[in-house]
Protein backbone atom coordinates (compact mmCIF):
# COMPACT_ATOMS: atom_id res chain seq x y z
CA UNK A 1 0.00 0.00 0.00
CA UNK A 2 0.94 3.59 -0.99
CA UNK A 3 -0.16 6.18 1.17
CA UNK A 4 0.39 9.87 0.46
CA UNK A 5 0.78 12.41 3.32
CA UNK A 6 -0.16 16.17 2.45
CA UNK A 7 -1.56 18.35 4.95
CA UNK A 8 -2.42 22.01 5.37
CA UNK A 9 -1.40 23.38 8.84
CA UNK A 10 -3.74 23.32 11.94
CA UNK A 11 -3.53 26.89 11.95
CA UNK A 12 -1.99 27.82 15.32
CA UNK A 13 -1.66 24.62 16.17
CA UNK A 14 0.39 21.99 14.08
CA UNK A 15 2.44 23.28 10.82
CA UNK A 16 1.62 21.02 8.31
CA UNK A 17 4.85 19.13 8.71
CA UNK A 18 4.17 17.86 12.40
CA UNK A 19 0.79 17.29 11.03
CA UNK A 20 2.14 15.03 8.12
CA UNK A 21 4.36 13.94 10.59
CA UNK A 22 2.05 12.39 13.11
CA UNK A 23 -0.08 10.85 10.53
CA UNK A 24 2.79 8.85 9.16
CA UNK A 25 3.46 7.39 12.90
CA UNK A 26 -0.56 6.36 12.48
CA UNK A 27 -0.21 5.07 9.04
CA UNK A 28 2.68 2.81 10.44
CA UNK A 29 1.28 1.56 13.68
CA UNK A 30 -1.58 0.39 11.81
CA UNK A 31 -0.15 -0.97 8.12
CA UNK A 32 3.44 -1.14 9.23
CA UNK A 33 4.20 -2.29 5.79
CA UNK A 34 3.19 0.53 3.34
CA UNK A 35 5.38 3.16 1.91
CA UNK A 36 4.50 6.64 2.78
CA UNK A 37 5.43 9.40 1.02
CA UNK A 38 4.87 13.04 3.14
CA UNK A 39 4.27 15.84 1.41
CA UNK A 40 2.91 18.98 3.48
CA UNK A 41 1.26 21.76 2.16
CA UNK A 42 -0.31 25.28 1.72
CA UNK A 43 -2.10 27.39 -0.33
CA UNK A 44 -0.15 30.89 0.02
CA UNK A 45 -0.95 31.17 3.62
CA UNK A 46 1.13 29.91 6.84
CA UNK A 47 3.48 26.91 5.85
CA UNK A 48 3.98 28.36 1.93
CA UNK A 49 7.63 29.36 2.63
CA UNK A 50 8.29 26.11 4.26
CA UNK A 51 6.81 23.73 1.59
CA UNK A 52 8.50 24.68 -1.24
CA UNK A 53 11.92 25.51 0.81
CA UNK A 54 11.82 21.92 1.97
CA UNK A 55 10.94 20.25 -1.73
CA UNK A 56 13.08 22.47 -3.70
CA UNK A 57 15.57 23.15 -1.47
CA UNK A 58 16.94 26.11 -0.52
CA UNK A 59 17.19 27.70 2.68
CA UNK A 60 14.82 29.99 5.20
CA UNK A 61 15.98 33.45 6.05
CA UNK A 62 15.15 35.94 8.61
CA UNK A 63 14.47 39.71 8.92
CA UNK A 64 13.22 42.23 11.35
CA UNK A 65 10.26 44.43 10.07
CA UNK A 66 7.54 46.57 10.77
CA UNK A 67 4.27 44.12 11.85
CA UNK A 68 0.42 45.08 11.19
CA UNK A 69 0.26 47.52 14.30
CA UNK A 70 3.81 49.42 13.60
CA UNK A 71 5.86 46.97 16.50
CA UNK A 72 9.11 45.06 15.39
CA UNK A 73 8.27 41.38 14.31
CA UNK A 74 10.89 38.39 13.03
CA UNK A 75 9.71 37.63 9.94
CA UNK A 76 10.69 35.01 7.44
CA UNK A 77 11.19 34.46 3.91
CA UNK A 78 12.81 31.65 2.00
CA UNK A 79 15.41 31.78 -1.03
CA UNK A 80 15.10 28.65 -3.17
CA UNK A 81 18.63 26.55 -4.47
CA UNK A 82 18.68 28.54 -7.57
CA UNK A 83 19.09 31.21 -5.71
CA UNK A 84 16.59 33.61 -7.92
CA UNK A 85 13.53 32.39 -6.57
CA UNK A 86 12.18 34.14 -3.49
CA UNK A 87 8.95 33.35 -1.45
CA UNK A 88 7.25 35.58 0.67
CA UNK A 89 4.44 34.57 3.16
CA UNK A 90 2.68 37.98 3.63
CA UNK A 91 1.23 35.86 7.57
CA UNK A 92 4.89 36.06 8.39
CA UNK A 93 5.13 39.94 8.39
CA UNK A 94 1.37 41.10 8.80
CA UNK A 95 -0.76 38.12 10.10
CA UNK A 96 -3.65 37.87 12.10
CA UNK A 97 -1.36 35.60 14.31
CA UNK A 98 1.27 38.39 15.21
CA UNK A 99 -1.69 40.15 16.84
CA UNK A 100 -3.64 39.58 20.63
CA UNK A 101 -7.39 39.30 19.87
CA UNK A 102 -8.28 42.34 21.84
CA UNK A 103 -5.42 44.51 20.05
CA UNK A 104 -6.97 43.63 16.41
CA UNK A 105 -7.79 46.91 14.65
CA UNK A 106 -8.31 46.48 10.54
CA UNK A 107 -8.64 50.48 10.51
CA UNK A 108 -5.13 50.80 11.78
CA UNK A 109 -3.15 47.31 10.76
CA UNK A 110 -0.68 47.66 7.60
CA UNK A 111 1.24 45.48 5.31
CA UNK A 112 4.23 47.50 5.74
CA UNK A 113 6.55 44.72 6.49
CA UNK A 114 5.24 42.41 3.53
CA UNK A 115 6.15 45.19 1.35
CA UNK A 116 10.04 45.32 3.89
CA UNK A 117 10.43 41.64 2.67
CA UNK A 118 9.67 42.17 -1.09
CA UNK A 119 12.07 44.86 -1.28
CA UNK A 120 14.71 42.64 0.34
CA UNK A 121 14.24 40.24 -2.43
CA UNK A 122 14.56 42.59 -4.70
CA UNK A 123 17.87 43.71 -3.22
CA UNK A 124 19.17 40.13 -3.25
CA UNK A 125 18.73 39.67 -6.71
CA UNK A 126 15.76 37.48 -7.09
CA UNK A 127 14.33 37.55 -10.76
CA UNK A 128 10.83 35.46 -9.63
CA UNK A 129 9.00 35.87 -6.16
CA UNK A 130 6.11 34.52 -4.79
CA UNK A 131 3.71 36.20 -2.49
CA UNK A 132 1.57 33.92 -0.63
CA UNK A 133 -1.27 36.05 0.96
CA UNK A 134 -3.37 34.27 3.21
CA UNK A 135 -3.99 34.41 6.86
CA UNK A 136 -3.47 38.44 7.17
CA UNK A 137 -4.55 41.29 9.79
CA UNK A 138 -5.37 43.91 7.18
CA UNK A 139 -7.34 45.54 5.51
CA UNK A 140 -5.43 48.14 3.52
CA UNK A 141 -5.42 47.36 -0.26
CA UNK A 142 -1.81 46.79 -0.04
CA UNK A 143 -1.11 50.34 0.75
CA UNK A 144 1.50 49.54 3.39
CA UNK A 145 3.73 47.13 1.01
CA UNK A 146 3.60 49.77 -1.57
CA UNK A 147 4.63 52.27 0.54
CA UNK A 148 7.71 49.85 1.67
CA UNK A 149 8.29 49.73 -2.16
CA UNK A 150 8.52 53.62 -2.68
CA UNK A 151 5.12 54.79 -3.24
CA UNK A 152 3.67 57.38 -1.69
CA UNK A 153 0.24 58.25 -0.84
CA UNK A 154 -0.99 62.14 0.07
CA UNK A 155 -3.73 63.80 1.15
CA UNK A 156 -5.50 67.19 -0.58
CA UNK A 157 -2.80 69.03 1.57
CA UNK A 158 0.40 67.08 -0.23
CA UNK A 159 1.20 64.84 3.10
CA UNK A 160 1.20 61.60 3.89
CA UNK A 161 -1.22 59.66 4.95
CA UNK A 162 -1.19 57.97 7.66
CA UNK A 163 -1.17 53.80 7.45
CA UNK A 164 -4.00 51.32 7.42
CA UNK A 165 -7.32 50.80 5.91
CA UNK A 166 -8.86 53.58 8.20
CA UNK A 167 -6.82 56.31 6.16
CA UNK A 168 -7.44 54.87 2.59
CA UNK A 169 -10.60 57.58 2.27
CA UNK A 170 -8.12 60.32 2.42
CA UNK A 171 -5.83 59.81 -0.24
CA UNK A 172 -5.80 62.30 -2.78
CA UNK A 173 -3.12 61.21 -5.24
CA UNK A 174 -0.77 58.63 -5.45
CA UNK A 175 3.32 59.42 -6.06
CA UNK A 176 4.45 56.34 -7.56
CA UNK A 177 7.67 57.62 -8.85
CA UNK A 178 9.85 56.71 -6.44
CA UNK A 179 8.42 52.60 -6.79
CA UNK A 180 11.62 50.26 -6.56
CA UNK A 181 13.06 50.21 -10.42
CA UNK A 182 14.01 46.41 -10.19
CA UNK A 183 10.08 45.69 -9.73
CA UNK A 184 10.22 46.02 -13.73
CA UNK A 185 12.44 43.03 -13.97
CA UNK A 186 11.04 41.05 -11.62
CA UNK A 187 8.48 38.70 -12.33
CA UNK A 188 5.71 38.76 -8.98
CA UNK A 189 3.51 35.72 -8.57
CA UNK A 190 0.84 36.38 -6.03
CA UNK A 191 -0.86 32.57 -4.50
CA UNK A 192 -3.89 33.79 -3.88
CA UNK A 193 -6.58 31.29 -1.88
CA UNK A 194 -9.73 33.13 -2.27
CA UNK A 195 -11.47 34.90 -5.54
CA UNK A 196 -13.49 37.52 -3.87
CA UNK A 197 -13.38 40.69 -5.35
CA UNK A 198 -11.36 44.15 -3.55
CA UNK A 199 -15.28 45.73 -2.60
CA UNK A 200 -19.17 45.02 -2.09
CA UNK A 201 -21.08 42.08 0.08
CA UNK A 202 -18.28 39.71 -1.50
CA UNK A 203 -14.93 41.58 -0.74
CA UNK A 204 -12.70 41.97 1.60
CA UNK A 205 -14.23 44.03 4.24
CA UNK A 206 -17.47 42.38 4.28
CA UNK A 207 -16.14 38.77 3.72
CA UNK A 208 -12.82 39.06 5.93
CA UNK A 209 -12.81 42.16 8.20
CA UNK A 210 -15.02 40.45 11.38
CA UNK A 211 -12.70 38.06 12.23
CA UNK A 212 -9.75 40.94 11.80
CA UNK A 213 -11.73 42.88 14.88
CA UNK A 214 -13.86 44.93 12.81
CA UNK A 215 -18.08 45.43 13.82
CA UNK A 216 -20.54 45.95 11.56
CA UNK A 217 -19.81 49.77 11.52
CA UNK A 218 -15.97 49.47 11.06
CA UNK A 219 -17.10 46.75 8.00
CA UNK A 220 -18.62 49.70 6.05
CA UNK A 221 -16.38 52.38 6.50
CA UNK A 222 -13.50 49.85 5.70
CA UNK A 223 -15.27 48.66 2.41
CA UNK A 224 -16.22 52.60 1.50
CA UNK A 225 -12.02 53.07 1.74
CA UNK A 226 -11.51 50.15 -0.37
CA UNK A 227 -14.22 51.68 -3.76
CA UNK A 228 -12.44 55.02 -2.90
CA UNK A 229 -9.09 53.32 -2.70
CA UNK A 230 -9.87 51.48 -6.03
CA UNK A 231 -10.80 54.67 -7.71
CA UNK A 232 -7.37 56.22 -6.77
CA UNK A 233 -5.81 53.20 -8.07
CA UNK A 234 -7.73 53.25 -11.21
CA UNK A 235 -6.67 57.44 -11.79
CA UNK A 236 -3.44 57.84 -10.77
CA UNK A 237 -1.89 54.06 -12.06
CA UNK A 238 -4.67 53.52 -14.78
CA UNK A 239 -5.46 49.96 -13.34
CA UNK A 240 -8.75 48.78 -12.73
CA UNK A 241 -8.52 46.61 -9.94
CA UNK A 242 -12.08 46.19 -8.29
CA UNK A 243 -13.79 44.12 -9.71
CA UNK A 244 -10.88 41.82 -10.53
CA UNK A 245 -10.79 38.06 -8.82
CA UNK A 246 -8.77 37.84 -5.85
CA UNK A 247 -8.52 41.69 -5.89
CA UNK A 248 -9.85 41.50 -2.10
CA UNK A 249 -7.65 38.72 -0.85
CA UNK A 250 -5.73 39.29 2.37
CA UNK A 251 -7.72 42.97 2.91
CA UNK A 252 -7.00 44.10 -0.69
CA UNK A 253 -3.12 43.15 -0.86
CA UNK A 254 -4.31 41.23 -3.92
CA UNK A 255 -5.27 44.45 -5.73
CA UNK A 256 -2.54 46.55 -4.61
CA UNK A 257 0.06 43.57 -5.92
CA UNK A 258 -1.55 43.73 -9.28
CA UNK A 259 -1.48 47.89 -9.49
CA UNK A 260 1.94 48.93 -7.79
CA UNK A 261 4.47 45.54 -8.18
CA UNK A 262 2.59 43.95 -11.90
CA UNK A 263 1.67 40.87 -9.57
CA UNK A 264 0.07 38.20 -11.68
CA UNK A 265 -2.69 36.44 -9.32
CA UNK A 266 -2.86 32.68 -9.14
CA UNK A 267 -5.13 30.04 -7.10
CA UNK A 268 -2.54 29.02 -4.51
CA UNK A 269 -3.20 25.79 -4.02
CA UNK A 270 -3.12 25.00 -7.72
CA UNK A 271 0.10 26.57 -8.00
CA UNK A 272 1.41 24.82 -5.05
CA UNK A 273 0.40 21.42 -6.13
CA UNK A 274 2.16 22.01 -9.45
CA UNK A 275 5.30 23.11 -7.97
CA UNK A 276 5.64 19.82 -5.77
CA UNK A 277 4.64 17.87 -8.32
CA UNK A 278 1.66 16.80 -6.42
CA UNK A 279 -0.11 14.44 -9.32
CA UNK A 280 3.38 12.18 -9.93
CA UNK A 281 3.41 11.41 -6.74
CA UNK A 282 -0.64 11.16 -6.41
CA UNK A 283 -0.74 8.54 -9.81
CA UNK A 284 1.71 5.39 -7.46
CA UNK A 285 -0.66 6.21 -4.65
CA UNK A 286 -3.40 3.98 -3.01
CA UNK A 287 -4.72 6.71 -0.45
CA UNK A 288 -4.33 10.40 0.38
CA UNK A 289 -4.49 11.85 3.60
CA UNK A 290 -5.06 15.22 3.82
CA UNK A 291 -6.12 17.79 7.01
CA UNK A 292 -6.76 21.67 8.05
CA UNK A 293 -8.13 23.37 11.33
CA UNK A 294 -11.39 24.06 9.72
CA UNK A 295 -13.51 22.95 7.02
CA UNK A 296 -16.32 24.99 6.31
CA UNK A 297 -17.97 26.73 2.63
CA UNK A 298 -14.57 28.67 2.28
CA UNK A 299 -13.09 24.98 2.14
CA UNK A 300 -14.48 24.31 -1.70
CA UNK A 301 -13.30 27.73 -3.06
CA UNK A 302 -9.47 27.45 -2.96
CA UNK A 303 -8.37 26.02 0.31
CA UNK A 304 -5.76 22.71 0.14
CA UNK A 305 -8.24 20.39 0.94
CA UNK A 306 -10.53 21.11 -1.99
CA UNK A 307 -7.40 21.07 -4.17
CA UNK A 308 -6.25 17.65 -3.25
CA UNK A 309 -9.40 16.46 -3.71
CA UNK A 310 -9.89 17.58 -6.91
CA UNK A 311 -6.52 16.29 -8.19
CA UNK A 312 -7.44 12.75 -6.63
CA UNK A 313 -10.30 12.45 -7.95
CA UNK A 314 -9.15 12.59 -11.72
CA UNK A 315 -6.68 9.66 -10.43
CA UNK A 316 -10.03 7.48 -8.60
CA UNK A 317 -7.46 7.93 -5.74
CA UNK A 318 -9.45 8.19 -2.50
CA UNK A 319 -8.79 10.80 -0.26
CA UNK A 320 -9.09 10.98 3.57
CA UNK A 321 -9.41 14.37 5.55
CA UNK A 322 -9.43 15.16 9.19
CA UNK A 323 -9.94 18.81 10.71
CA UNK A 324 -9.95 20.53 14.19
CA UNK A 325 -13.55 21.52 13.34
CA UNK A 326 -16.30 20.93 10.28
CA UNK A 327 -19.00 23.24 9.44
CA UNK A 328 -19.98 21.73 6.66
CA UNK A 329 -20.17 17.76 5.93
CA UNK A 330 -20.61 17.68 2.49
CA UNK A 331 -17.62 17.70 0.58
CA UNK A 332 -17.79 14.47 -2.26
CA UNK A 333 -18.15 17.47 -5.01
CA UNK A 334 -14.39 18.00 -3.75
CA UNK A 335 -12.78 14.25 -4.03
CA UNK A 336 -12.88 13.84 -0.04
CA UNK A 337 -14.41 10.24 0.70
CA UNK A 338 -14.09 11.28 3.73
CA UNK A 339 -14.01 13.51 6.43
CA UNK A 340 -13.04 13.48 10.19
CA UNK A 341 -12.99 15.65 13.38
CA UNK A 342 -10.26 15.26 15.55
CA UNK A 343 -12.41 16.92 18.52
CA UNK A 344 -12.94 13.75 21.21
CA UNK A 345 -16.33 15.25 21.99
CA UNK A 346 -17.82 18.49 22.78
CA UNK A 347 -15.10 20.31 23.77
CA UNK A 348 -13.41 23.71 23.98
CA UNK A 349 -12.08 25.15 21.24
CA UNK A 350 -8.88 26.29 23.29
CA UNK A 351 -8.60 22.68 24.68
CA UNK A 352 -8.74 21.41 21.72
CA UNK A 353 -6.19 24.05 20.01
CA UNK A 354 -3.32 23.59 22.35
CA UNK A 355 -3.57 19.68 22.02
CA UNK A 356 -4.18 19.15 18.88
CA UNK A 357 -1.35 17.01 18.36
CA UNK A 358 -2.55 14.17 20.70
CA UNK A 359 -6.28 14.28 19.44
CA UNK A 360 -4.94 13.87 15.64
CA UNK A 361 -3.22 11.16 16.25
CA UNK A 362 -5.84 9.49 17.99
CA UNK A 363 -8.40 10.45 15.24
CA UNK A 364 -5.89 9.39 12.57
CA UNK A 365 -5.62 6.18 14.39
CA UNK A 366 -9.41 5.05 14.38
CA UNK A 367 -9.62 6.11 11.14
CA UNK A 368 -7.07 3.85 9.83
CA UNK A 369 -8.10 1.07 11.50
CA UNK A 370 -11.61 1.36 9.75
CA UNK A 371 -9.52 1.32 6.68
CA UNK A 372 -8.12 -1.87 7.98
CA UNK A 373 -11.11 -3.36 8.65
CA UNK A 374 -12.60 -2.47 5.09
CA UNK A 375 -9.63 -4.12 3.72
CA UNK A 376 -9.95 -7.84 5.70
CA UNK A 377 -13.95 -7.86 5.06
CA UNK A 378 -15.53 -10.41 2.72
CA UNK A 379 -18.43 -10.82 0.70
CA UNK A 380 -18.95 -7.02 -0.40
Amino acid sequence: MHILIAPDSFKGSLAAKEAAQIMAASVKDVFPEATVKLLPMADGGEGTVQALVDYKGGKMMEMEVEGPLGDPVKAHYGVLADKKTAVIEMASASGLTLIEQNRRDPLRTSTYGTGQLIKKALEDGCEKIFVGIGGSATNDGGAGMAEALGVRFLDEAGNQVPKGGGALSRISKIDHTGLALELSEVEIIVLCDVDNPLTGKEGASYMYGPQKGADSATVKELDKNLLHFGQMIRKWCKVDVDALPGAGAAGGLGAGLIAFAKGRLVPGVECMLEMVEFEKHLIFSDLVITGEGRLDRQTARGKVIAGIGKAAKKHHVPVVAFAGEIVKEDFEGCGIEAVFSIACGPMEREQLMAEAAKYLKSASLQALKTVRMGTKMRGI
